[in-house]
């Protein structure tokens, strides 16, 4: 095969992960914010005695670590792209971080839950002002990083009104989605905090504090479990959904005789996609032909497409 040739049907499987993400831009942001928060309430705790200033650091803490796995998996993603021993590029290390921080929020508010439990059984004095003061100031930290996070993950490659391909067009960046939710659960935490905090200072509802420690940490499971099905389908190798497949059944389908005998579409990183499919036809067109039925916002970055000639269909 003649070179220039080869060069023009050869490629990589980058599929553009190699790119640097608005999302590790903003993860990068929050994880600043966060350890300066930390740093100011360790300090703080120490310089006054607080107890309740020293545990929100140290939760801190944990809520930097966790988003230290979204920043090293965007930036190992990165650097891996080219990495030939990926089939599919590095697309599916931004699934199993989202993967890994959800089974972390999880077992955050297992903990929460048996904590609130715990205040249950055997309730503690609290001091009101002071824990008043923590859960807004963590309340206003995680609104503002909350607001620098934005869209949780929906990345749009093109105006979904224009187009009828809506099955594609919501694709989660997990990793990112993973570090939405973990401030998400830290600023519910801080919110049903002050509330429970407010209604034991002024109205004597103590039981309210643990009360909400529980309806919080049911939310967050609610959450993680969310984040652990849609990674744990890319990570799987799952079918697309249905919806998708069935376009790309029709754009081949609608030209000709040609029918799909066999269709696999799998999710190789947030957004992209790819194919593999059995094409039968009494006048088969060529594999390039095949390749230009399937528009290019469907998001099929590699696409493997075998044809059989149907002998004993008609003329």
């Amino acid at each position: 095969m003649h070179k220039q040739c080869f060069d023009t049907w050869n490629h990589d499987h980058a599929f553009g992960q190699d790119i640097k993400k608005a999302g590790e831009h903003r993860t990068l942001i929050v994880i600043g914010i966060t350890l300066v928060t930390m740093i100011v309430e360790i300090a703080a705790g120490l310089a006054f005695g607080s107890m309740a200033l020293l545990a929100d650091g140290f939760h801190m803490a944990s809520h930097a670590s966790a988003l230290t796995i979204s920043a090293f998996a965007y930036y190992y993603t990165r650097r891996h792209a080219h990495d030939a021993r990926f089939n599919f590029g590095t697309g599916k290390i931004n699934s199993l971080a989202g993967f890994a921080s959800a089974v972390i929020l999880a077992i955050f508010a297992l903990v929460m839950a048996w904590e609130s439990i715990e205040r249950f059984i055997n309730p503690v004095e609290i001091g009101f002002n002071q824990a008043i003061l923590v859960a807004v100031l963590g309340f206003i930290v995680n609104g503002i990083c909350l607001l620098i996070l934005g869209g949780h993950g929906h990345s749009h490659n093109h105006d979904e009104h224009s187009h009828d391909h809506s099955a594609h067009h919501h694709h989660k960046d997990h990793n990112l989605w993973s570090a939405y939710l973990h401030v998400l659960a830290d600023a519910l935490t801080s919110l049903l905090a002050i509330f429970a905090l407010l209604a034991g200072k002024y109205f004597g509802l103590n039981w309210l504090d643990p009360c909400m420690g529980i309806i919080g940490a049911v939310l967050v499971i609610r959450w993680s479990w969310g984040l652990l099905k849609a990674s744990a389908h890319v990570l799987l190798d799952l079918q697309a959904p249905e919806e998708y497949r069935t376009q790309i059944r029709q754009a081949i389908e609608a030209v000709d005789d040609n029918r799909i005998l066999d269709l696999h579409v799998w999710s190789v990183g947030a957004g992209i996609y790819a194919s593999k499919m059995v094409i039968v036809s009494s006048n088969p067109l060529t594999v390039e032909q095949y390749h230009n039925l399937i528009p290019e916002e469907f998001g099929l970055v590699h696409k493997v497409i075998e044809v059989r000639k149907c002998t004993s269909c008609p003329p």
